[in-house]
């Protein structure tokens, strides 16, 4: 029988809103929502939105910015993918399109208004979120959220005391280098805690499943709906 979330993720999968129905500016392009998990999975990754590499493949964080978030986490490819351990649902779960610069447009607000609550929800086992970049942020966060992204990761032990901890970071891509060079201590606090908690969870995680060894490869996507 399907979990809850299982049947929301289908339903969210097959969505259309953006393209036939929606209140402003129709997606671009055909949409392809993008994102994983199971009801048992204990570490939520709450990012923002499919990029363009991302839309091509199907497959989150398939990309620089996916390989230094696992660096952070301290896990590799088959631990990030493994659906039983990590669900990666992020704000918006198609690619926006991108903007007169030529980067990404934010998360379109109908995905969240639509699936967000009810997926998270459905996450019950869930015992850490992982919130990468503002639009996260004020989600999960709520009024704990500051007024920039610096003020409310300078405030991670706060948010990590919650009773679900989240741990708030800035995004991943290598455009935010400089923002993690002004703000070392991301580097030098946010990340160790954030590796130690990945570790004890999974830990705990993988001895209760015995789980088998996993193959070291990108996972296949799911074919979007016709």
């Amino acid at each position: 029988m399907a979990t809850d979330f299982e049947t929301l993720a289908s339903k969210a999968r097959a969505c259309r809103v953006c393209k036939e129905h929606s209140a402003g500016r129709p997606l671009p392009h055909e949409p392809r929502p993008v994102l994983r998990g199971s009801a048992n999975a204990r570490i939520l990754v709450a990012g923002q939105a499919p990029g363009t590499r991302v839309h091509g493949s199907g497959i989150p964080f398939a990309d620089p910015s996916g390989q230094r978030l696992r660096n952070w986490m301290g896990v590799d490819e088959a631990i990030f993918y493994d659906e039983r351990l990590v669900a990666i649902v992020p704000m918006g779960l198609c690619f926006a399109g991108l903007n007169a610069r030529g980067g990404d447009l934010p998360p379109r607000r109908e995905c969240a208004r639509l699936w967000r609550a009810g997926l998270v929800a459905a996450l019950a086992e869930v015992e850490l979120v992982i919130a990468v970049g503002m639009h996260a942020l004020k989600w999960h966060l709520g009024g704990d959220c500051g007024e920039t992204l610096a003020d409310t990761v300078a405030r991670w032990r706060d948010h990590a005391a919650r009773k679900t901890p989240v741990i708030a970071l800035p995004h991943p891509s290598w455009r935010n280098s400089g923002w993690l060079k002004r703000h070392p201590f991301v580097k030098a606090e946010v990340i160790p805690e954030l590796r130690a908690r990945v570790a004890s969870i999974l830990g705990d995680r993988e001895n209760a499943l015995n789980l088998p060894e996993s193959p070291r490869t990108l996972p296949r996507a799911r074919r979007p709906r016709a």
